[in-house]
């Protein structure tokens, strides 16, 4: 079986430092990104089955990437978290096809939760 691919883009590298390992110890292959633009790059040569972005970054904000992500692999799944947590932008996320939207701080469980649901849902989409 093939292994599940995740995308984290943070521009606070102790985001990317903390979740890599819990998520590789899971049996994920990760890549981790601090810069949006290295991550659409990323995104224009492949499209990873789950995606977890932060919003408020420096360049293409969180929405912008999750837009252009939901543009190019409609058939993934991306999960959006941040320190700035508020009803409009999850609401504003999820309309744009976030699958899930988490408020730093944040605990690696409900990362890992989050993703092991995501990654049902990109896989039942792509099987259709």
């Amino acid at each position: 079986m093939e292994k599940t691919t995740i995308c984290i883009l943070d521009d606070e590298p102790i985001v990317g430092d903390r979740l890599k390992p819990e998520l590789e110890d899971d049996g994920y292959v990760v890549e981790v990104f601090t810069d949006s633009a290295s991550a659409l790059a990323r995104v224009n040569e492949t499209c990873f089955d789950v995606f977890i972005t932060d919003l408020k970054m420096e360049g293409v904000d969180g929405m912008g990437f999750l837009e252009r992500v939901k543009e190019k692999c409609p058939g993934s799944e991306v999960i959006v978290i941040t320190g700035y947590a508020t009803m409009e932008t999850a609401r504003e996320s999820l309309i744009k096809g976030a699958y899930d939207f988490i408020a730093k701080p944040f605990r690696i469980g409900e990362i890992l939760m989050a993703v092991k649901k995501a990654k049902k849902k990109a896989r039942r989409q792509r099987a259709q």
